[in-house]
């Protein structure tokens, strides 16, 4: 009964997490087409920075109960250890992402929105490869 709580939170939070890691950089698109806006600009900025702050905690907490998951209820393979690096990908995009929005905060320029909105959609593939290992566990 423990071990489905503990699976059933890390779950939740990395559902949470991964809201977070698709909107942001959607947000980093409607910055980049708000032009001479600044009303709209600083409202999406102010948004952008509350949800980064947000996936923080979701990250977070996933990780505690995924570190349960591993150490208490002794979760192992292969499959594990591909997960991780991929987590690890999608970690350093979502800091990226985090960074850009810190750069348009402080006047800084983002990249074109064609190339954010390319960006937008690259966590989908590792998302699924992640959810494929973890279903699968090929290895």
């Amino acid at each position: 009964m423990a071990y489905l709580i503990v699976k059933s939170l890390h779950i939740v939070f990395v559902i949470a997490w991964m809201a977070t890691v698709f909107y942001l950089p959607r947000i980093l698109v409607n910055i980049g087409e708000a032009g001479a806006e600044p009303a709209v600009k600083a409202r999406l900025e102010l948004m952008g920075r509350r949800l980064y702050k947000f996936g923080h905690s979701m990250f977070g907490l996933a990780l505690l109960f995924g570190l349960v998951l591993w150490l208490y209820f002794h979760i192992s393979g292969g499959w594990l250890h591909a997960k991780i690096a991929l987590v690890a990908v999608m970690l350093g995009y979502f800091i990226w992402s985090g960074r850009l929005l810190k750069r348009s905060i402080a006047g800084g320029a983002l990249p074109p929105t064609k190339t954010l909105r390319l960006f937008n959609e690259l966590p989908v593939l590792v998302l699924f490869a992640i959810v494929y290992l973890v279903v699968a566990k090929p290895f």
